[in-house]
């Protein structure tokens, strides 16, 4: 009853899913497809570290001042770094950071971070998520604190997840 009296919104396409509303805008030749990921070669994590390491020193920090996250041997799809640092700083050294995983090929996940931005932010590559963010008393780890007052984890975390291996739940729909 509905298409026939508004047949301009409601439209069947080829593959048979039914659009309710104003007609279907057609993609603009103008507007670019997201371009997808590429994931060769895969990375190491052993080129995560020096990924890490050269954004850590491209925000002129040195590496050695923080520890890692993450044994060396004890994981190889997990890595992290964290370092104590300044509140006054830590933002422009965050930024710094990132931008320097941006040079080196790292994309922004949008998708994936919070509504502030200072907060943290997540990168992809190669199957990787590197998350740079920052960390006070209340989320620092279980043993006893060294921060003051005036200082805050700034840390980078780094995963290799294969979304693939990831099984989702079978949906169906049926119309009619």
């Amino acid at each position: 009853m509905a298409a026939v009296l508004l047949p301009n919104q409601i439209q069947i396409n080829d593959d048979g899913r039914v659009h309710l509303g104003a007609p279907v805008p057609t993609p603009s030749a103008s507007v670019e497809a997201p371009v997808p990921e590429s994931t060769s070669p895969p990375l190491t994590r052993d080129a995560v570290d020096e990924v890490m390491r050269t954004a850590i020193s491209a925000a002129g920090l040195d590496p050695a001042q923080g520890r890692p996250t993450v044994a060396a041997d004890a994981a190889a799809n997990r890595t992290g770094w964290m370092a104590a640092r300044e509140l006054a700083t830590v933002q422009a050294e965050m930024n710094a950071i990132c931008a320097d995983l941006e040079r080196q090929g790292w994309t922004l996940n949008p998708n994936g971070d919070r509504p502030n931005p200072t907060d943290s932010r997540s990168y992809r590559r190669g199957g990787w998520y590197l998350l740079v963010h920052t960390r006070g008393k209340a989320q620092a780890p279980s043993t006893p604190s060294a921060l003051t007052d005036s200082q805050t984890y700034l840390t980078l975390t780094g995963l290799q997840l294969d979304v693939s291996a990831i099984p989702l739940p079978a949906v169906t729909v049926r119309v009619g």
